[in-house]
């Protein structure tokens, strides 16, 4: 049996895709396991801000196109970089355990925390969800619009003059990086930066009904990195979140009982709510709607 599985051609994306493909051949011996690495619109578009081209799903609609075709059995994503939407035909398959889920800021050499950065120091950073809870924690801060892969951006430290970047912790770790980085690697504790929903998670697509793909797959599954999935996008869903506003969630599990935490703002950043719901897991993607629907509900107020 050959299973052909689709990725991004970044270090990161195949890092996370051989990291699925070891473990589906350690768990299934007898299965071939082909790579074939898909360039996105995201990929080829690098000198544009993402809230600029205007496109959800940049970095995998092309992806999901060819699993749609039947030219890829499985697709492996960034779930943060998922449309809140999977298209008709494709669904997600079980969930791998989540890597560190925080932002991580890396620093110019000699600085040591956010905290002591001087005054209108310049950080580089992408996300509208950064940038305006960081500016929230300290307003005098100086946000500069970068792009690219982790390499890229590091660099832009020295490039750009920028006192440091901000990344998702997840992929520093996955590369291994942390200890290879000359500068500061500052974690962002959650209370000041909430991630992005399902950040440090890997989304796992397939055709619906392929039960023989599936069951491959089974092997992997970690049920607490599941119903944070269900709950964070959830929440995603039905706030109708894009890369044009700041949106970001963070599900805790604690035996049976759940916590969300969302955040929700204007695009232009002008006003944000940011609320916490409980219940019980088997209900994880119907909070994740409860919450949306209590911050829209909140920032309408706000916005009177």
């Amino acid at each position: 049996m050959k299973v052909i599985v689709g990725s991004r051609g970044s270090k990161l994306a195949l890092t996370q895709t051989n990291w699925v493909i070891d473990r589906i051949k350690n768990a299934n011996p007898n299965v071939e396991v082909e790579l074939k690495v898909i360039k996105t619109k995201g990929d080829k578009i690098q000198n544009v801000a993402l809230d600029k081209i205007g496109d959800k799903g940049l970095f995998v609609k092309e992806i999901e196109q060819e699993l749609l075709e039947g030219k890829i059995d499985i697709a492996i994503h960034s779930m943060k970089d998922m449309p809140s939407v999977v298209p008709q035909g494709l669904k997600f398959s079980y969930v791998p355990e989540r890597e560190d889920f925080r932002d991580v800021i890396i620093l110019k050499e000699g600085y040591n925390s956010l905290k002591e950065l001087p005054q209108g120091a310049k950080i580089g950073t992408g996300s509208k969800r950064r940038k305006y809870q960081l500016l929230k924690y300290r307003p005098d801060l100086d946000i500069v619009p970068i792009r690219g892969n982790i390499d890229t951006r590091i660099r832009k430290i020295e490039e750009e003059n920028l006192h440091g970047v901000v990344l998702a912790a997840a992929g520093i770790n996955r590369l291994g990086m942390e200890n290879k980085i000359n500068n500061k690697v500052f974690y962002v504790d959650e209370d000041i930066i909430l991630p992005a929903p399902a950040q440090g998670i890997l989304a796992i697509e397939i055709r619906e009904n392929d039960h023989r793909i599936e069951e491959l797959l089974k092997p992997i599954h970690h049920e607490e990195s599941k119903i944070q999935a269900e709950a964070e996008r959830g929440f995603l869903e039905a706030i109708d979140g894009s890369c044009h506003i700041p949106v970001g969630a963070l599900c805790t599990v604690n035996g049976e009982e759940i916590s969300l935490e969302g955040l929700f703002g204007l695009e232009d950043g002008s006003a944000m709510v940011r609320k916490t719901v409980k219940g019980k897991k088997e209900d994880a993607r119907k909070l994740g709607f409860n919450l949306a629907e209590e911050i829209r509900e909140e920032m309408g107020k706000s916005e009177r």
